[in-house]
């Protein structure tokens, strides 16, 4: 292969290179070669190139499979290596049209854009599953009564399905952040070329439109400076694995002996090398663990990006960059997880009932009910307070013969358990646009992709 590149004639060393230009992942290339039908389709429509070139490089691309690129020497990396192959094959005056009105850093932009798409809408239908089996076991325990805890003492009385709907809820948000998030990549970074744009009359909405964007960026040098949408997303996916952290947190202490709420079946648990009694919850380890490694992606990649100057930069394109896909990976790692642990998670209803007795949780709807009688709460409290103390100096492991299903049904104002039917109504509405955005999403991108296909198509 020549590598003469003009100016520059030499090599980097093989482990040089290997730093710089690392290995390309797996679906690079194929990306890149979509991306190339895109715009050779827009420069055959524009004239810039022949029709003829358009259709023998197109027709190149149809035949060639990425993996007979695997062993070729990449001195300049992975994409110079490919460019370079389509020279060889086709010659300069047809293998060489092909960056024109485009440079390796819009390409670049615009492939660290279509995979963080890719990555996307995959992890957000899962988080989606994820609200819906949340959403179910709420339904399905809402009357299962429990204590709801503050400061890890029991405070209240609520219902497990209650517990499970408000954190359906947390879920609901953060896949709403996600939605918001992926507004950065509904925009195409193709035309921006090296960092100006271009004075030969190309169509950047053309390119966008045939890779499933809704526009093409209307700024050259943010297009190839910025890649602040992929830490919003990160952020993103971050938030929802410290939602799903504190619910493992929750059913790691409540799946413990001295709790008993939460049993999860043999296929869910660990044993030990060494102690033959244990049954031990470790995925929920896992899970908590799993926001340390996408908070640091995020921090890392940002930590890349400071101080950096506003253009083009191997340290925002490439070093930032690399931080970003273990912490994405790991959230999709926790989701898939909480998916798991939820569905599986089975309530002791006669465990969680006796210890919501047994821990006072009606002194409050007590205290009420003297306010209702015209007792004002500063006293009621005290009042019932000094009751509490007095039952547990008799021995007593209850206050009054208050029911606790009632007490949780009376408990209708300020989003309280005993107004679940409304919370659960609008979370599962939430859950069918969660849905519907996920759907008209892969939709688009499904036409977008056939239309790609009939533009080759007309171009051979």
């Amino acid at each position: 292969m020549n590598n003469d590149a003009g100016r520059i004639l030499g090599e980097l060393g093989l482990r040089t290179r290997q730093v710089v230009y690392g290995t390309a992942a797996p679906d690079e290339l194929p990306m890149i070669m979509k991306v190339d039908r895109a715009h050779l389709v827009m420069l055959a429509e524009r004239r810039l190139i022949g029709r003829k070139a358009a259709a023998a490089l197109l027709r190149c691309l149809e035949s060639l499979n990425p993996g007979d690129l695997s062993e070729r020497p990449a001195p300049r990396g992975a994409y110079l290596m490919y460019e370079g192959y389509l020279i060889e094959r086709l010659g300069p005056d047809v293998g060489g049209v092909l960056q024109t009105g485009r440079s390796r850093n819009d390409l670049k932009a615009t492939i660290t854009s279509l995979r963080c798409r890719a990555w996307l809408l995959d992890f957000a239908e899962q988080a989606i599953r994820l609200e819906a089996i949340l959403l179910a076991r709420a339904r399905a325990h809402q009357p299962v009564v429990m204590p709801v805890y503050t400061h890890f003492q029991a405070a209240m009385p609520i219902t497990y399905g209650y517990y499970l709907l408000g954190v359906a809820r947390a879920v609901g948000r953060e896949i709403d952040a996600l939605a918001a998030a992926a507004g950065g990549l509904h925009i195409c970074p193709l035309g921006a070329c090296a960092v100006a744009g271009t004075d030969l009359p190309i169509d950047p909405s053309r390119t966008a439109s045939l890779l499933g964007y809704i526009d093409a960026s209307r700024h050259a040098l943010d297009a190839v400076a910025s890649r602040d949408a992929v830490l919003r997303m990160l952020a993103s996916a971050a938030g929802l694995s410290v939602v799903l952290s504190r619910l493992a947190t929750d059913l790691q202490l409540w799946s413990t002996a001295e709790f008993g709420f939460i049993a999860f079946p043999d296929r869910l648990v660990g044993g030990s090398s060494a102690m033959p009694q244990k049954r031990n919850a470790f995925l929920l380890e896992h899970l908590k663990a799993k926001p340390g490694r996408a908070i640091a992606a995020w921090a890392g990649a940002a930590s890349a990006m400071a101080a950096t100057p506003f253009t083009n930069t191997i340290e925002v394109g490439t070093e930032a960059m690399e931080c970003v896909w273990p912490g994405l990976a790991a959230v999709e790692q926790a989701v898939q997880l909480a998916q798991v642990v939820v569905g599986g998670a089975r309530p002791n209803a006669d465990r969680m009932a006796d210890r919501a007795a047994g821990g006072f949780t009606t002194a409050t709807a007590l205290a009420n009910r003297m306010v209702r009688d015209g007792v004002p709460f500063r006293t009621a409290h005290r009042e019932v307070g000094a009751a509490v103390r007095a039952a547990l100096d008799a021995g007593a492991t209850s206050l009054a013969d208050l029911d606790l299903a009632q007490v949780v049904r009376e408990q209708a104002y300020g989003g309280g358990p005993g107004s679940f039917a409304e919370p659960y109504q609008r979370a599962y509405a939430s859950w069918v646009r969660h849905r519907r955005w996920c759907l008209d999403w892969r939709d688009s991108q499904a036409e977008a992709d056939a239309a790609l296909a009939a533009a080759v198509t007309s171009v051979m």
